[in-house]
């Protein structure tokens, strides 16, 4: 197989300007560590073939979501008829350190770990358009990466954050 530096140019660019995605969607769709990086490993090869097929029609970030929760979710329904199904759990031996004290990084990992384990014992579909929200992407983008319309990723969405809110409630009374 022959080389393509623009082709590696292109690929490095995408990890280092959007590996938050990849880093988002493998935690909110794998359970363990092991998972984990298998659908990372995944993820990389998935946007890594995707390349040639990329036309700059959307934005780059766009793309990357699109290639990595559709990757995510075939991988997560092989995983599930593999395995059978499985309880959601979190493995978070992944959260990036802050600027705070180390009560206020405790208190902020507890937080998101319970956050992602919400997130997690969503349905996949909801987990992707609750990924896509909190990353603030327009419901334009939203509607690209999902393939509905962007009438339909509103109530879509709206359903979803009542879904999460639910959850997360009984989370916001623990921390009191």
């Amino acid at each position: 197989m022959s080389r393509d530096p623009a082709r590696e140019s292109l690929y490095k660019a995408w990890l280092e300007a959007h590996g938050g995605i990849i880093f988002k969607v493998t935690r909110s769709y794998s359970r363990t560590a092991t998972e984990a990086s298998d659908l990372r490993n995944e993820l990389q090869l998935q946007l890594w073939n995707s390349i040639p097929a990329f036309s700059g029609a959307s934005k780059e970030s766009t793309w990357i979501y699109k290639v990595c929760l559709n990757t995510a979710l075939g991988w997560r329904r092989d995983a599930d008829r593999r395995q059978g199904k499985v309880e959601p759990g979190v493995d978070l031996s992944r959260i990036a350190a802050g600027t705070h004290s180390p009560a206020d990084s405790a208190q902020q990992n507890e937080i998101l770990e319970k956050l992602y384990a919400c997130i997690h014992a969503m349905d996949p579909f909801d987990r992707g358009l609750v990924l896509l929200s909190l990353d603030a992407v327009p419901y334009r983008e939203i509607a690209e990466v999902t393939g509905l319309s962007e009438t339909n990723v509103g109530v879509a969405l709206t359903r979803a954050r009542q879904r999460l809110t639910t959850l997360m409630k009984g989370v916001a009374d623990e921390l009191k």
